[in-house]
């Protein structure tokens, strides 16, 4: 039995009238990595500043390694939450905030640290207050990964980084995590980058949750097809089409469901071409397309 790390249950959070999360439900498991995906407003950030105990929740369960983690230090040290706006002293320099960061994580590991302060190329004795946004992102990412906490949160953790420095923070991610295996949550927008690190995927959409699933399920789920806009038709009949595209007198439409053998054969007898949906697109389509779609039944 997987033990439980984080569990929501009816968890909402309201400001007056306005829900940034919506009665939103979901566990997440010990060892996996998670995506947390969803458009900037969605309530991801709240959702996290909740599990990290910086916010209170307005109603509903939380609970972070079977507790409470309102100034619960127990659970509260099993934690580490890179935020993308992180805020240090003013006098401290990068090594400060590596050397102070053993304080906090009771895994740290110092020599980790500093092989990866100088793989991302950081010098040490300067000022956190002088550094670009890139060498503070790579500062929460050394951070993230050598705290080797149980349940490890990056919150968009690359802004200003170049591909190059993403690339190796995904390659860090993936070989500390084999060796040292935790619960880690990537929120992110970049999602075609991350699509094959991440073992499970929630997705927020204006407060609420509307997917939650294995990546590895998602990667079937959905299907473009292209062509003529009567053999489309016939074919989309009963299906739930998440978007759809005229182009001239041909269509293209992407579809919702698992396909088997036999649906494939009847997509190329009516002469339609047939796509898989990367991760990306099947976020972009049930979040954007959800809209068109309410409008669509309003109107």
């Amino acid at each position: 039995m997987m033990g439980k790390i984080v569990e929501l249950n009816g968890l909402t959070k309201a400001y007056g009238d306005v829900k940034a999360v919506n009665n939103v439900s979901f566990t997440m498991n010990e060892q996996k990595i998670y995506g947390l995906l969803g458009r900037n407003g969605a309530g991801k950030t709240t959702i996290m500043q909740m599990i990290t105990a910086q916010l209170f929740s307005t109603s509903g369960e939380l609970k972070v390694f079977g507790e409470n983690p309102y100034e619960n230090n127990h659970v509260l040290s099993q934690i580490c939450f890179i935020k993308e706006s992180q805020k240090y002293p003013d006098v401290y320099r990068i090594i400060d905030v590596l050397n102070i960061s053993a304080s906090f994580f009771p895994n740290w590991d110092r020599d980790y640290a500093l092989s990866l302060a100088e793989e991302f190329r950081l010098p040490l004795k300067r000022r956190m207050k002088k550094l670009s946004r890139g060498m503070l992102s790579s500062v929460g990412i050394i951070v993230g990964l050598a705290s080797r906490a149980p349940l490890t949160i990056f919150d968009e953790p690359y802004l200003g980084l170049d591909a190059v420095a993403r690339s190796l923070f995904y390659e860090r991610l993936i070989e500390d995590y084999s060796l040292h295996p935790r619960t880690v949550v990537l929120s992110t927008h970049l999602i075609d980058e991350v699509s094959s690190i991440l073992e499970h995927v929630m997705l927020i959409d204006s407060g609420t949750l509307i997917l939650d699933e294995d990546a590895e399920s998602l990667r079937g789920r959905a299907f473009t097809l292209a062509g003529p806009k009567a053999a489309v038709e016939s074919f989309t009949a009963g299906k739930e089409v998440i978007h759809r595209e005229p182009f001239g007198n041909l269509v293209t439409a992407t579809v919702m469901g698992h396909w088997d053998a036999g649906e494939r054969k009847r997509a190329e007898a009516l002469g339609l071409e047939c796509a898989p949906v990367s991760l990306q697109q099947l976020v972009i389509y049930l979040t954007n397309g959800k809209m068109q779609r309410k409008a669509a039944e309003m109107g």
